[in-house]
């Protein structure tokens, strides 16, 4: 983490959800954010709904838990900024105040990697400087299953955080888009496929490591 003497400014602060695209594909990342690219299909279609639905409607309190949507949060010493889905702030049971738990909501369901994890954690780590408490778990709910998956925010997730968070920011000072490699587990789903164009990528470079060995054998 950030000493405080290098805390980062307002024009330095990158947005949270390019942790998780550059989790999700390093390309598509700086597609998106460096290049500013941007093409819309079912799913990113469906998963904007989504989050347009849980920022929908004023604050509300429901069983004792205080419900905000659309939290805008910040963290200087990290340098992210973004906004929260939803932030229930549960009651201390015996005690004064409340527990901050954040919840960010996804079209699909859970995956192998850890994007939206990191998402999330990178959410909670802005709560935690802004209220200046400790945040220990939150939630990520998932439309295709219509249910939440709790997400512990332990130190190995933490530490994934600022290494991504580094990651990113230093892709973003050099302005430097990442070659497209192909995966259609993920290529196929993905709204920048034609702006991208891996598999045309993909088939330049076997052309050019086949003309270079041709060379080498007829020298």
């Amino acid at each position: 983490m950030q000493p405080d003497a290098t805390r980062f400014t307002e024009d330095q602060l990158i947005p949270i959800s390019a942790l998780q695209h550059w989790l999700y594909c390093p390309r598509q990342c700086a597609l998106i954010h460096v290049e500013q690219a941007w093409a819309e299909n079912q799913f990113t279609a469906e998963g904007r709904v989504l989050h347009e639905k849980a920022h929908e409607g004023p604050s509300e309190t429901r069983s004792g838990i205080r419900i905000s949507r659309g939290l805008p949060v910040t963290s200087f010493t990290l340098g992210l900024t973004g906004q929260c889905d939803v932030v229930e702030f549960h009651p201390v049971p015996d005690g004064p105040g409340t527990r901050p738990v954040p919840v960010e909501y996804k079209r699909g369901k859970p995956k192998a990697h850890r994007a939206d994890e990191v998402q999330l954690c990178a959410q909670a780590l802005c709560l935690e400087e802004m209220l200046d408490q400790p945040i220990a778990r939150g939630a990520l709910y998932y439309g295709e299953r219509r249910r939440r998956t709790e997400v512990v925010f332990d130190t190995p997730l933490r530490a994934l955080v600022e290494t991504v968070g580094n990651e990113v920011r230093d892709c973003f000072s050099r302005n430097a888009t990442p070659s497209a490699t192909y995966d259609p587990r993920r290529c196929d789903a993905c709204s920048l496929l034609d702006e991208c164009q891996p598999k045309a990528m993909r088939m330049k470079r076997g052309v050019s490591a086949w003309f270079q060995a041709k060379l080498r054998e007829d020298s």
